[in-house]
Formats: structure tokens, C-alpha cells, sequence
């Protein structure tokens, strides 16, 4: 299969022409003719790829991409991902808002999957598609055991702001999702699972009786890439591996 082969399938799977996202999503970086290997990684970044190099790797799907924002020029670390790319042949694809949607494969129903929270709609709007979901605990529990299973089931470590106490109506919105908030009193929810702690959230919460749980940004947006990568391996056969690099933020 060639890289825009694989493209186009994951662009479809991942309905990515339905986002209005503020990177760019899809094939970034046309490498070699022949995929076979596969790399993931949260981030595109220069030690992400150095180790795709030593994977033999083909391709690296990323959620993070390399082009945010109105890029008019190639230099410095930019120049240098890219050299690393260029030098290697390996291509570049990139799944951000696409990957956090997802009702199966994203980071927001990983995790509610992760917890055993069953999704009973969506949350976190952008531009009016949600990216995240909520759900509803079987039974009520104490913040502090709900938060304890978080980060057993997540592999981090959490930052909480407890105004209730108790959880049973939750939302999950991955990376820096605390703007969910806004929602809280419209959907009902009493906490909010995301990633990046945030200084603005803290008296919004503390007024609306919310507790958040910040599990971390590369914490909650890790397993949407790792979700992909276990479907394209049953899909196409492919031999793929997670890299793992994290920020610990």
C-alpha cells in the first residue's frame, strides 16, 4: 500500500473533511512508495522520528502534526523535523481533531472505555461538533476513588479541583478540554475529566460545583493513536509499534 492509499482510507475513517480544525490533518509528508511498517506517537517531534528511523518504520501517524497555524517559513526545529523526514523517506500523517472525535477509535472514547463510563452523548463542542462525550457511573462514588482509578487506568498522575465531592455524571474532553465547562450546566455533568490544568477553570468550576480531574495532556491522548494503530494492524496486516514520548504534562 502507498502512503496516499493508506491516506485516503484513514481521512474517510476518521471524517476528516467534516472538521474545521486549526492544523492540518492528513498525509503531511509523502515518503516511500511501500508501507508496511507503521510508528505512532503522540507528537511529531525530532525524537519521535529518530526513533521511527530506528524502527525501520515507513510511515508515523501522529496526533500532533508539524503545520499549525499560517506556516510561511522553514526554519530552525521545523527545518530540522523535516530534514529528518527528507533523510529517512518516511511519511508523516496527522489525525488531531479528527482523532479526538472518534466515537471508537478517539482519545475521549478510549478513555470512557478505559473507565467503564457507557457514552450517552457528546460534549465539548468546537464549532459545533462535539470532540468529547459524557456518560453516567453505574453507582455514585467518593472524587477521591473515581480520580484514583483515573490515573491507574491512565498511567498518571492527577491534579483535581474537588467542588462536590462525589461523581456519577461524567465528561471527558482530552488535552487542554477545560472550555467543556461551559456545558456543565446544559448537559448536567458534576465532573470533567481532561488534561492541561488551567488557572481560567478554576473559579468557573468553583461557581458551577464541577470537579475537574487534569490526568494530563499526553496522558488522555495517548490511546486514540494506539486505538488506530491496533485497527490498521487487524485492517491491512501491518507490523506497527507506539513510541512512546512523554511530556509528563
Amino acid at each position: 500500500m502507498i502512503p496516499i492509499e493508506l491516506s485516503r482510507y484513514l481521512n474517510e475513517l476518521l471524517r476528516v473533511d467534516e472538521f474545521q480544525d486549526y492544523c492540518s490533518n492528513g498525509l503531511e509528508f509523502e515518503g516511500q512508495a511501500n508501507v508496511k511498517r507503521v510508528a505512532l506517537a503522540v507528537d511529531a517531534c525530532a525524537a519521535v522520528f529518530r526513533e521511527a528511523v530506528n524502527l525501520n518504520s515507513d510511515i508515523i501517524i501522529v496526533h500532533h502534526g508539524l503545520f499549525w497555524g499560517d506556516i510561511k517559513t522553514i526554519r530552525g526545529n521545523l527545518k530540522e523535523r523535516l530534514k529528518l523526514l527528507f533523510d529517512s523517506n518516511i511519511s508523516l500523517y496527522a489525525a488531531h481533531l479528527p482523532l479526538d472525535a472518534h466515537p471508537e477509535l478517539g482519545n475521549n472514547a478510549q478513555i470512557m472505555k478505559l473507565l467503564k463510563i457507557k457514552i450517552k452523548g457528546g460534549a465539548g463542542k468546537y464549532k459545533g461538533i462535539p470532540l468529547g462525550f459524557w456518560g453516567e457511573l453505574e453507582h455514585e462514588e467518593p472524587l477521591k476513588k473515581f480520580t484514583a482509578r483515573v490515573e491507574d487506568k491512565l498511567s498518571t498522575e492527577c491534579s483535581v479541583l474537588d467542588f462536590g465531592g462525589r461523581v456519577k455524571k461524567v465528561a471527558v474532553l482530552s488535552g487542554s478540554g477545560w472550555k467543556a465547562l461551559y456545558e456543565a450546566e446544559e448537559i448536567g455533568f458534576d465532573t470533567l475529566i481532561t488534561g492541561e490544568a488551567s488557572h481560567s477553570a478554576y473559579t468557573l468550576a468553583e461557581e458551577l460545583g464541577v470537579n475537574i480531574v487534569f490526568a494530563g495532556h499526553y496522558a488522555t491522548e495517548r490511546h486514540g493513536v494506539k486505538a488506530l494503530g491496533e485497527h490498521i494492524k487487524r485492517r491491512f496486516g501491518f507490523e506497527v509499534k507506539f513510541i512512546e514520548h512523554s511530556t509528563g504534562i
